[in-house]
């Protein structure tokens, strides 16, 4: 037990939490994009998945569950290794330079936030309906597009998957690296699969805002 406390305490031990917790969070945005993406099959089936989903209690609340405590974790987890970082050098730098980092990774920090704030209008929004003006626990599809189509929030909803994309593709490229995955030889296949992550989550998720806006679902 002490060996673990040790090792969950270490640097190692931080970003093994962190691309664990990433992990179950970029399987369930998956899952998530996909679910959205049936708007485009019409209201029925979309309101038939979240009915479908709503009916598995246990395995609902249980991803719930899980979800947040892997979202608790991997907060504490970057919290705790920018902290390191801080304390290792506590004389700033005259002048921030960042010749091997990307710009990916210059978001984490930001763009983390912004994702925090927008899980929790999103939750508010969707999910519990308490800002909605007219919601409804059955027709999700009229939520989402009563919800959407107000153009500062799609606005909002966009900008928030850019900073999903930059995450997703610093998040994959770090968990290859955390898992021992460094040998130049596969830097390709982290670059594809991360550039693929980052590309297609958000882009699923972003053309439904856009497809609101223009008018291609209504």
């Amino acid at each position: 037990m002490t060996g673990l406390r040790q090792f969950l305490g270490s640097t190692i031990g931080k970003k093994v939490v962190m691309a664990v917790s990433g992990l179950v969070w970029i399987g369930y945005v998956v899952v998530h994009m996909s679910g959205n993406l049936l708007a485009y099959a019409g209201p029925s089936a979309i309101n038939d998945w979240a009915a479908f989903l709503k009916s598995t209690l246990p395995l609902l609340w249980g991803t719930r569950i899980l979800l947040v405590v892997a979202l608790v974790v991997h907060v504490q987890a970057a919290y705790s290794l920018k902290r390191l970082d801080r304390l290792s050098r506590p004389v700033g730098y005259t002048r921030v330079q960042h010749p091997a980092s990307t710009l990916a990774s210059r978001m984490m920090g930001w763009g983390g936030v912004l994702l925090l704030v927008f899980l929790v209008y999103h939750i508010l929004e969707l999910t519990i309906g308490v800002v909605h003006p007219v919601f409804s626990h059955t027709d999700v599809y009229g939520n989402l597009v009563r919800y959407l189509r107000t153009w500062w929030i799609g606005l909002f909803y966009l900008v928030a998957m850019v900073a999903l994309a930059a995450h997703l593709y610093h998040g994959v490229w770090s968990m290859f690296q955390t898992v021992g995955v460094v040998h130049p030889r596969y830097d390709r296949l982290r670059r594809t699969v991360a550039t693929l992550v980052a590309i297609v989550v958000p882009v699923g998720f972003a053309s439904i805002p856009l497809a609101i806006l223009f008018g291609l679902l209504r």
